[in-house]
């Protein structure tokens, strides 16, 4: 075993050497782009606010170009190298994303001149929560904002904001690309937003169950009687009035989206008019054959306080968002339409924005009344718009390639890389890297049938370099670089195999603070002399790791839904507010991760303490 490990992290660090980045931030607003790769022919650099763009290499092996200039904020970029994308092995922030993988550019500005800074302000918590969709079949997955007075006034009840990322996007990009949580964070403390519950859906929750390919390569794209719809109204919706202190009524409810979470928003929200009086659509569209709601304008608008519309005119769905905006219009449905000409069209800069603009007038009646009194009509045709079509999606999202693909006894992974001359699969499990075959289309493919049921993190060698999973939303929340995380859906510690059970959440601050708290779904008091396992992860691991790999919540749950346990609590904290003989008495258990070799063992031993709380009956 100890031979195996030395290898496995040997071959990892041998990756890492070849694949060393960073981004200088020069004084003139331009950044330098540096990325170290003896092994590539080619290499470019594919940035939001640049596009892509070739570096130059010097007689070290170092890749370097320098672009821009560039306004402070936030901007996706990765490497391409001999035609395949990579990640920044040094960069620790990254998009969340079902396919692409992409790291986070943060270009840094005058501390509370950009909407998202995290200022000194008081900040709401983020919650993961989990709960058992019946639309689904499974178990779902949603993150929850809340303000930062949820905690301290626990008889005050508040609105629900529900919000909903883009095409690909998964439910934390609101969070870790939009910071949604800092933008109302900075807007409480200036007085200038209502305090406001935010919920996070999933927008495509039938790819949290396996399935084989479709063939059509299209993401989840209909609205109205599809799953995301009858889980966010049968489900969600209920979970979340049932677990938090909301206000349920339309008034005190409201629902948005960028991109295809626009469009889900404004479906949903047009066809529950009795539930949504504040609808956000941010660089998107929806149907415009909604019955009871086009044709019946003064109805409709006496049951909205806000319509806000949002779109750069550089978006590709600028012509079908501006027609949108028109045929409202021309129904006589009142809203609020905003442009912009400077934030690369669709991206993330524009969804920030948007949200900063219109969280300012959710929940205010009389200011959302003034918006829309003011309300513009949309800009004229030129016949120039750019309109989105099936040509224009196909190019956006290819037919995906399964990765991995599951089956009872064996995993299979594949990547596409047409020009790589060799591919190795390797992962922890491993005592050395996997051999790929090639088919005729470019695609690297081998099947593991050892340890399938096991939690484990892997990574491909495509001539050398290492990279993530393509395929595979779930990656590692190391420093640096990441490799994608591997968990049959039937395993025990999968949130998909676990049926209709309660679950606790898991609270973080990843940027302000970074520590993680688990509560399970049990009620938690001091009272009875609690428990508190303090799981401290690797020098290379973020405080999500002991969850998002160890899945250390979903044994928890599981555990309590089978057994009576002592009451405990799972933290990443350093505990340094507690101190013996103070305050409540409570017994501290510590689990370090650097004490085991795999993720299996961490999980196993984390297990054993939690099955020593059972309480037995006398």
């Amino acid at each position: 075993m100890k031979k195996t490990i030395l290898l496995q992290l040997f071959i990892g660090w041998t990756a890492l050497a070849f694949g060393q980045a960073s981004t200088v931030f020069n004084e003139n607003g331009t950044v330098t782009f540096k990325y170290r790769n003896d092994h590539a022919k080619e290499v470019m650099v594919d940035v939001q606010f640049a596009g892509r763009n070739a570096m130059k290499r010097d007689s070290t092996g170092l890749w370097t170009v320098t672009l821009g200039p560039a306004a402070p904020d936030m901007y996706p970029y990765c490497f391409i190298v001999d035609g395949v994308s990579v990640m920044d092995p040094l960069c620790d922030q990254y998009f969340p994303n079902e396919g692409f993988k992409n790291s986070l550019l943060d270009i840094p500005a005058r501390e509370g001149s950009l909407p998202h800074d995290i200022c000194k302000v008081p900040h709401g918590s983020v919650e993961y929560i989990h709960y058992y969709s019946k639309s689904l079949g499974a178990t779902n997955q949603a993150i929850v904002y809340l303000p930062p007075s949820y905690q301290m006034q626990r008889e005050k009840k508040y609105p629900v904001f529900y919000l909903i990322s883009g095409t690909t996007d998964t439910e934390e990009v609101y969070y870790k690309v939009g910071r949604v949580n800092y933008i109302l964070d900075n807007l409480l403390a200036q007085g200038a937003a209502e305090e406001m519950i935010i919920v996070l859906p999933y927008g495509n929750p039938m790819k949290l169950k396996p399935m084989a390919p479709t063939g059509s390569g299209m993401p989840q794209t209909r609205f109205g009687g599809d799953v995301f719809s009858q889980d966010l109204n049968n489900d969600l919706m209920p979970f979340i009035e049932s677990h938090f202190r909301t206000i349920n009524d339309a008034d005190h409810r409201a629902i948005g989206g960028f991109s295809r979470g626009g469009n889900q928003a404004l479906f949903n929200g047009l066809s529950h008019l009795d539930k949504f009086s504040y609808l956000c659509s941010y660089s998107s569209f929806t149907s415009t054959d909604i019955p009871n709601v086009y044709d019946q304008a003064a109805d409709t608008n006496s049951k909205i306080h806000l319509f806000w519309l949002g779109v750069g005119t550089d978006d590709f769905l600028y012509g079908n968002a501006r027609d949108y905006m028109e045929f409202l219009d021309k129904k006589g449905i009142r809203s609020v339409k905003e442009f912009t000409n400077d934030k690369f069209g669709h991206t993330w800069m524009n969804a920030k924005y948007f949200l900063d603009r219109s969280l300012r007038l959710l929940f205010k009646p009389d200011a959302a009344e003034a918006a829309m009194k003011e309300g513009k009509p949309a800009p004229a045709a030129t016949g120039k718009e750019q309109q989105f079509t099936g040509a224009v999606m196909a190019r956006l999202f290819p037919r995906p390639i399964l990765s991995p693909e599951f089956s009872d006894n064996a995993i299979t992974f594949r990547i596409k890389a047409p020009e790589a001359k060799q591919v190795l699969l390797s992962t922890e499990l491993l005592d050395k890297p996997m051999v790929m075959e090639r088919d005729t289309d470019g695609v690297w493919q081998v099947q593991l049938q050892r340890d399938v049921m096991s939690t484990f993190t892997y990574y491909f060698l495509v001539d050398g370099t290492a990279m993530a999973d393509p395929q595979n939303m779930y990656l590692a929340p190391t420093k640096g670089f990441k490799p994608s995380i591997c968990s049959h859906p039937s395993s025990i510690y999968n949130f998909a195999s676990m049926g209709d059970i309660p679950h606790g959440t898991v609270s973080y601050n990843i940027f302000a603070g970074g520590e993680a708290w688990y509560m399970p779904p049990v009620g938690f008091s001091f009272n009875t002399r609690p428990v508190i396992i303090r799981l401290v992860p690797n020098p290379g691991d973020t405080d999500e790791s002991w969850f998002k790999i160890g899945a250390a919540n979903a044994m928890a749950d599981r555990l309590v839904s089978q057994k009576k346990l002592r009451p405990f609590l799972l933290t990443t904290s350093k505990l340094e507010f507690y101190k013996e003989g103070q305050g409540p008495k409570m017994d501290i258990l510590t689990l370090r991760a650097s004490d085991y070799s795999t993720w299996t063992e961490r999980q196993q031993a984390l297990q054993t303490i939690l099955l020593s709380l059972v309480q037995r009956n006398k």
